[in-house]
Parts: C-alpha cells; structure tokens; sequence
C-alpha cells in the first residue's frame, strides 16, 4: 500500500479531485493494490511524487470499490493499472503510437519516464492542447495485448 497517495474507493472523491484539481496535471492511477504490475507503478509514482509535486497531483483508484465501476465503465479500464491524465477537469489524452490515446497502461519503465510523460502533458496543457505527443522512447512504452476480458 502507497503511503504517499491518496486512494480514492468512492465515486464523489473522484469526481471532487477531479473538479478540485486545477493549474496542475492530475495523475489517476486506476488498479488494485494486491497486483504487482500496480505495486511497480505504484513505487515510481511514489518516488516521484516530490519532482512532480509543483505541476502534478497523483491518486490511487480502486477499481475493486462497486462506487468507482461508473468510472472503470467510462474509461474502458480492462487492463490494470491503467492511469488517466487530466488537466483543470479536462481529460488529456497523449499519443503513444498504441491504439488507445485516452490512458497509460502498464507501469513506467523509471522514474525519470514517468516525470517526462507528466511534464509534457502539463506542457501541452498549458498550451491548451487536450492531446500531446508521448516524449518516451517506442521501447519504453509498454505494449499490451488484450489477452483477458475481466479484470
């Protein structure tokens, strides 16, 4: 479990961080905490959250909780962790040459991945964009195939 990051199990934290976050990059990660794939991202989202902390704020979704399914629904979360970007209540979206430009799923390779990725969303906010170009590497962009349905 995070320590550093708040968890969100209801729906009205959601929507709350959500419309209260505003001038900064909000980070959701949606996922379990019992997954290790979660656990990984978890641990670069922790030792990142100081470096990213005067443009970004990050929340743990629990996808378990039956309030935030409203959600899970919405952003099509079949692969975990998935991590949706927002920016003053807008979904940011970034295009990282994979057929889903609307969320990251899988972990960060490093840390250093993960600031770039929220620098160049907050970047492309700033500017009024709603999607931006992924700064990592192809081969450091997780690739997935959707081999399972439930999650």
């Amino acid at each position: 479990m995070s320590y550093t990051e708040e968890t969100l199990t209801e729906k009205r934290e959601v929507d709350s961080i959500i419309r209260d976050t505003l001038d900064k990059v909000l980070v959701l990660r949606f996922g379990r905490s019992s997954d290790p794939v979660c656990l990984q991202l978890d641990d670069i989202l922790a030792k990142s959250a100081r470096d990213v902390s005067k443009f970004a704020r990050v929340a743990l979704v629990d996808i378990d909780s039956e309030d935030v399914q409203v959600y899970v629904k919405y952003f099509d979360i079949t692969l975990i962790p998935s991590t949706i970007f927002f920016f003053n209540a807008h979904h940011m979206k970034m295009d990282s040459g994979t057929a889903d430009n609307t969320k990251w799923i899988g972990a960060f390779y490093k840390k250093q991945d993960f600031i770039d990725v929220v620098e160049a969303i907050f970047r492309g906010a700033m500017k009024g964009k709603l999607i931006v170009t992924c700064p990592l590497p192809p081969e450091r962009i997780p690739k997935f195939q959707l081999l399972y349905k439930d999650v």
